[in-house]
């Protein structure tokens, strides 16, 4: 996430109400992203969790899967869309390529996707909550 200018061109501190709306939105947009990678982390996870129970039953105990046969397709997309919520996360943090690294494998590994969603979630509330301090003094 792009931390707030403290200072103007001239080195002042400034409480411009226009750098300060941008703040805002600046944070707005990343608590919006995270809202979305959680919900794509969770929805991943539960779909990669099926799917493991499909190729289990499909390949360890030889079972009929034709009525989820389905879930393959569906976590393939899911995942795409995951990716994207992860990308944009990312960008909007400014995090590491190895959180991006972390974050991408947690959709392939099961149960990986719920432990990096909470950590997640929390650091990136954690920044976004110190900007919003940061710009409460300014105002």
């Amino acid at each position: 996430m792009t931390e707030p200018s403290d200072t103007s061109a001239t080195g002042t501190p400034t409480s411009d109400p226009a750098d300060l709306a941008k703040a805002q939105a600046v944070i707005a947009a990343a608590r919006g992203a995270t809202t979305r990678y959680r919900v794509m982390a969770w929805i991943t996870g539960v779909m990669l969790l099926a799917l493991c129970v499909e190729m289990i039953l499909k390949y360890l105990m030889h079972a009929d899967v034709s009525a989820i046969a389905w879930i393959p397709y569906a976590h393939g997309w899911i995942f795409v869309v995951y990716l994207v919520t992860v990308f944009d996360l990312w960008t909007k943090m400014r995090w590491s390529l190895g959180r991006l690294a972390t974050m991408v494998f947690s959709g392939v590994v099961p149960v990986m996707s719920f432990v990096v969603e909470a950590r997640v979630h929390r650091d990136a509330a954690a920044k976004a909550d110190a900007a919003q301090r940061v710009i409460a003094g300014r105002s």
